[in-house]
Protein backbone atom coordinates (compact mmCIF):
# COMPACT_ATOMS: atom_id res chain seq x y z
CA UNK A 1 0.00 0.00 0.00
CA UNK A 2 1.60 2.78 -1.03
CA UNK A 3 1.89 6.08 1.05
CA UNK A 4 0.05 9.40 1.53
CA UNK A 5 2.62 12.07 0.19
CA UNK A 6 2.75 15.81 1.52
CA UNK A 7 1.73 17.76 -1.33
CA UNK A 8 4.51 20.12 -3.39
CA UNK A 9 2.73 23.49 -2.38
CA UNK A 10 3.42 22.35 1.48
CA UNK A 11 7.19 23.14 0.98
CA UNK A 12 6.26 27.00 0.72
CA UNK A 13 5.34 26.84 4.19
CA UNK A 14 7.49 23.79 6.12
CA UNK A 15 10.50 25.04 7.23
CA UNK A 16 9.94 28.95 8.71
CA UNK A 17 8.39 27.58 11.96
CA UNK A 18 11.88 28.43 13.96
CA UNK A 19 14.30 29.37 11.38
CA UNK A 20 17.26 29.81 13.72
CA UNK A 21 16.74 26.13 14.88
CA UNK A 22 16.71 25.13 10.98
CA UNK A 23 20.02 27.16 10.44
CA UNK A 24 22.03 25.58 13.47
CA UNK A 25 21.30 22.02 12.48
CA UNK A 26 21.17 21.40 9.05
CA UNK A 27 23.92 19.77 8.05
CA UNK A 28 25.72 21.72 5.28
CA UNK A 29 26.99 20.24 2.21
CA UNK A 30 30.22 18.04 1.70
CA UNK A 31 33.54 19.34 -0.88
CA UNK A 32 31.86 17.35 -3.69
CA UNK A 33 29.16 19.91 -4.33
CA UNK A 34 30.93 22.47 -4.74
CA UNK A 35 33.81 21.33 -6.33
CA UNK A 36 31.71 19.81 -9.12
CA UNK A 37 29.57 23.17 -9.42
CA UNK A 38 33.15 24.95 -10.16
CA UNK A 39 34.32 22.36 -12.38
CA UNK A 40 31.24 21.59 -14.29
CA UNK A 41 28.51 24.22 -14.16
CA UNK A 42 30.43 27.22 -14.51
CA UNK A 43 30.36 28.84 -10.65
CA UNK A 44 33.34 31.63 -10.38
CA UNK A 45 33.62 34.71 -9.57
CA UNK A 46 31.37 37.36 -11.61
CA UNK A 47 28.65 35.04 -12.63
CA UNK A 48 25.00 35.90 -12.56
CA UNK A 49 23.25 33.04 -10.41
CA UNK A 50 19.75 32.22 -8.95
CA UNK A 51 19.30 29.87 -6.01
CA UNK A 52 15.58 28.24 -6.09
CA UNK A 53 14.22 27.47 -2.11
CA UNK A 54 17.28 29.27 -0.44
CA UNK A 55 15.68 28.76 3.06
CA UNK A 56 18.28 30.37 5.52
CA UNK A 57 21.26 30.29 3.45
CA UNK A 58 22.92 27.43 3.71
CA UNK A 59 24.44 26.85 0.80
CA UNK A 60 23.61 30.63 0.04
CA UNK A 61 26.83 31.17 1.94
CA UNK A 62 29.13 28.82 -0.40
CA UNK A 63 27.28 30.83 -3.69
CA UNK A 64 28.59 34.45 -2.37
CA UNK A 65 31.88 32.73 -1.21
CA UNK A 66 32.35 31.60 -5.22
CA UNK A 67 32.19 35.95 -5.41
CA UNK A 68 29.42 36.37 -7.79
CA UNK A 69 28.51 39.56 -9.69
CA UNK A 70 24.53 39.02 -8.54
CA UNK A 71 23.16 36.54 -6.02
CA UNK A 72 19.16 36.10 -6.48
CA UNK A 73 18.20 34.01 -3.88
CA UNK A 74 14.25 32.90 -3.99
CA UNK A 75 12.59 31.53 -1.23
CA UNK A 76 9.06 31.06 -0.47
CA UNK A 77 8.43 31.03 2.79
CA UNK A 78 8.23 34.82 4.23
CA UNK A 79 9.67 33.43 7.25
CA UNK A 80 13.03 31.63 6.51
CA UNK A 81 13.29 35.06 3.83
CA UNK A 82 13.55 37.25 6.84
CA UNK A 83 15.93 35.55 8.53
CA UNK A 84 18.11 35.15 5.85
CA UNK A 85 17.70 39.23 5.24
CA UNK A 86 18.53 39.15 8.97
CA UNK A 87 21.62 37.42 8.63
CA UNK A 88 23.09 38.47 5.31
CA UNK A 89 23.71 41.82 4.44
CA UNK A 90 25.37 41.30 0.79
CA UNK A 91 25.29 44.13 -1.55
CA UNK A 92 25.21 41.24 -4.48
CA UNK A 93 22.46 39.38 -2.80
CA UNK A 94 18.84 40.05 -4.01
CA UNK A 95 16.43 37.96 -1.78
CA UNK A 96 13.04 37.12 -3.04
CA UNK A 97 10.40 36.44 -1.18
CA UNK A 98 8.08 34.46 -3.00
CA UNK A 99 7.53 31.12 -5.09
CA UNK A 100 9.83 30.17 -8.11
CA UNK A 101 6.85 30.03 -10.45
CA UNK A 102 5.43 33.51 -9.48
CA UNK A 103 9.09 35.23 -9.35
CA UNK A 104 9.75 37.98 -12.17
CA UNK A 105 13.32 37.37 -13.72
CA UNK A 106 14.24 38.59 -17.24
CA UNK A 107 14.60 35.96 -20.09
CA UNK A 108 18.80 35.17 -20.63
CA UNK A 109 19.66 37.04 -17.38
CA UNK A 110 22.01 34.23 -15.21
CA UNK A 111 24.45 32.22 -15.72
CA UNK A 112 23.72 29.81 -13.16
CA UNK A 113 20.53 28.64 -11.05
CA UNK A 114 21.42 25.70 -8.58
CA UNK A 115 18.74 24.43 -6.07
CA UNK A 116 19.64 22.85 -2.76
CA UNK A 117 17.61 20.12 -1.44
CA UNK A 118 14.51 22.02 -2.34
CA UNK A 119 13.64 21.28 -6.20
CA UNK A 120 11.67 18.25 -5.17
CA UNK A 121 8.79 20.85 -3.77
CA UNK A 122 8.81 22.11 -7.46
CA UNK A 123 6.69 20.62 -10.45
CA UNK A 124 10.11 19.72 -12.41
CA UNK A 125 9.12 19.52 -16.36
CA UNK A 126 7.65 23.54 -15.88
CA UNK A 127 10.31 24.48 -14.12
CA UNK A 128 13.23 23.12 -15.66
CA UNK A 129 11.75 25.34 -18.77
CA UNK A 130 11.28 27.88 -16.56
CA UNK A 131 14.91 27.62 -15.82
CA UNK A 132 16.12 27.13 -19.32
CA UNK A 133 14.59 30.73 -19.85
CA UNK A 134 16.49 32.14 -17.36
CA UNK A 135 19.88 31.29 -18.41
CA UNK A 136 21.99 32.74 -21.24
CA UNK A 137 23.25 30.47 -23.78
CA UNK A 138 26.33 29.26 -22.20
CA UNK A 139 24.18 28.46 -18.81
CA UNK A 140 24.29 25.96 -15.98
CA UNK A 141 21.73 24.45 -13.36
CA UNK A 142 23.37 22.41 -10.57
CA UNK A 143 20.66 20.47 -8.76
CA UNK A 144 21.54 18.96 -4.77
CA UNK A 145 20.41 17.10 -2.50
CA UNK A 146 21.29 16.20 1.22
CA UNK A 147 19.68 13.29 1.63
CA UNK A 148 18.85 11.86 5.72
CA UNK A 149 19.12 8.42 4.67
CA UNK A 150 20.75 5.81 2.19
CA UNK A 151 18.57 2.72 0.85
CA UNK A 152 21.64 0.94 0.16
CA UNK A 153 23.15 0.86 3.86
CA UNK A 154 21.71 -0.46 7.17
CA UNK A 155 20.28 2.44 9.59
CA UNK A 156 19.39 1.00 12.91
CA UNK A 157 18.58 3.93 14.22
CA UNK A 158 15.49 4.39 11.48
CA UNK A 159 14.43 0.89 11.69
CA UNK A 160 14.20 1.91 15.92
CA UNK A 161 11.86 4.38 15.40
CA UNK A 162 10.01 3.93 11.91
CA UNK A 163 7.09 3.10 14.40
CA UNK A 164 6.32 6.47 15.41
CA UNK A 165 5.77 7.63 12.10
CA UNK A 166 2.71 4.82 11.49
CA UNK A 167 0.05 6.73 9.34
CA UNK A 168 2.18 10.27 8.65
CA UNK A 169 2.73 11.90 5.66
CA UNK A 170 5.88 10.96 4.06
CA UNK A 171 8.14 14.04 2.34
CA UNK A 172 8.44 14.53 -1.69
CA UNK A 173 12.08 14.08 -1.02
CA UNK A 174 11.48 10.32 -0.12
CA UNK A 175 14.63 10.49 1.93
CA UNK A 176 13.57 8.05 5.50
CA UNK A 177 11.45 5.47 3.32
CA UNK A 178 11.87 2.27 2.12
CA UNK A 179 11.13 4.47 -1.43
CA UNK A 180 14.07 5.44 -3.88
CA UNK A 181 14.44 8.51 -2.50
CA UNK A 182 14.39 12.00 -5.66
CA UNK A 183 17.87 12.83 -5.37
CA UNK A 184 18.91 9.00 -6.08
CA UNK A 185 16.38 8.47 -8.82
CA UNK A 186 19.34 9.02 -11.64
CA UNK A 187 17.08 8.21 -14.28
CA UNK A 188 14.41 10.37 -13.58
CA UNK A 189 16.35 13.45 -13.09
CA UNK A 190 18.52 12.87 -16.04
CA UNK A 191 15.40 12.31 -18.48
CA UNK A 192 13.70 15.76 -16.64
CA UNK A 193 17.02 17.62 -17.35
CA UNK A 194 16.80 15.95 -21.25
CA UNK A 195 13.83 16.59 -21.89
CA UNK A 196 14.00 20.94 -20.71
CA UNK A 197 16.90 20.70 -23.64
CA UNK A 198 19.35 20.52 -20.94
CA UNK A 199 23.02 18.36 -21.65
CA UNK A 200 23.35 16.54 -18.31
CA UNK A 201 26.86 15.45 -16.62
CA UNK A 202 26.73 12.26 -15.05
CA UNK A 203 25.33 12.39 -11.24
CA UNK A 204 27.89 12.57 -8.23
CA UNK A 205 26.80 11.02 -4.77
CA UNK A 206 28.82 10.37 -1.98
CA UNK A 207 27.54 8.76 1.33
CA UNK A 208 28.64 10.16 4.85
CA UNK A 209 27.64 9.94 8.44
CA UNK A 210 26.23 12.51 10.60
CA UNK A 211 26.58 12.10 14.63
CA UNK A 212 23.51 13.11 17.07
CA UNK A 213 22.67 13.01 20.84
CA UNK A 214 19.46 12.86 21.92
CA UNK A 215 18.52 16.69 22.12
CA UNK A 216 20.28 16.93 18.56
CA UNK A 217 18.11 14.39 17.26
CA UNK A 218 15.23 16.42 18.38
CA UNK A 219 16.63 19.48 17.14
CA UNK A 220 17.33 18.04 13.80
CA UNK A 221 13.88 16.13 12.97
CA UNK A 222 11.59 19.17 14.18
CA UNK A 223 13.20 20.59 10.94
CA UNK A 224 12.11 17.60 8.96
CA UNK A 225 8.48 18.47 6.59
CA UNK A 226 6.59 15.72 7.62
CA UNK A 227 6.73 16.19 11.49
CA UNK A 228 6.32 20.07 10.72
CA UNK A 229 2.97 18.44 9.04
CA UNK A 230 1.74 17.13 12.17
CA UNK A 231 -0.22 18.73 15.29
CA UNK A 232 1.49 20.38 17.86
CA UNK A 233 0.95 17.38 19.88
CA UNK A 234 1.74 14.97 17.82
CA UNK A 235 4.75 16.13 17.02
CA UNK A 236 5.96 16.24 20.57
CA UNK A 237 5.06 12.54 21.14
CA UNK A 238 7.08 11.96 17.99
CA UNK A 239 10.12 13.96 19.03
CA UNK A 240 9.79 12.90 22.56
CA UNK A 241 10.08 9.55 21.21
CA UNK A 242 12.98 9.96 19.29
CA UNK A 243 15.05 11.54 22.08
CA UNK A 244 14.07 8.46 23.70
CA UNK A 245 14.78 5.75 21.89
CA UNK A 246 17.84 7.29 21.17
CA UNK A 247 18.79 7.80 24.97
CA UNK A 248 17.63 4.24 26.14
CA UNK A 249 18.72 2.23 22.60
CA UNK A 250 21.65 3.90 21.56
CA UNK A 251 23.04 5.27 24.83
CA UNK A 252 23.04 8.92 23.50
CA UNK A 253 24.69 8.57 20.56
CA UNK A 254 23.04 8.30 16.82
CA UNK A 255 25.06 8.03 14.12
CA UNK A 256 22.57 8.38 11.20
CA UNK A 257 23.40 7.52 7.39
CA UNK A 258 23.60 10.93 4.81
CA UNK A 259 24.14 11.37 0.85
CA UNK A 260 24.75 14.05 -0.93
CA UNK A 261 24.17 13.90 -4.70
CA UNK A 262 24.27 16.52 -7.17
CA UNK A 263 23.38 17.04 -11.01
CA UNK A 264 24.95 19.16 -13.27
CA UNK A 265 23.72 20.32 -16.80
CA UNK A 266 24.53 23.01 -19.64
CA UNK A 267 21.57 24.98 -21.52
CA UNK A 268 21.29 23.59 -25.50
Amino acid sequence: MSRLVLDRSFGREAFGLDPANYHAVRPGYPEMVWSALRARAGLRGGIDIVEIGAGTGIATDQLLAASPRRLVAVEPDSRLASFLRQRLDDPRLEIVAAPFEDTVLPPASVDLVVSATAFHWLDAAPSLRRVHQLLRPDGSIGLFWNVFGDPGRADAFHEATVHLFAGHHATPSGGGTTDLPYGFDAEARLRDLRDSGFVPDAPEIQSWTLTLDPAGVQRLYATYSNITALSPDERKRVLDGLAEVADRVFGGKVTRNMTTSIYTARKT
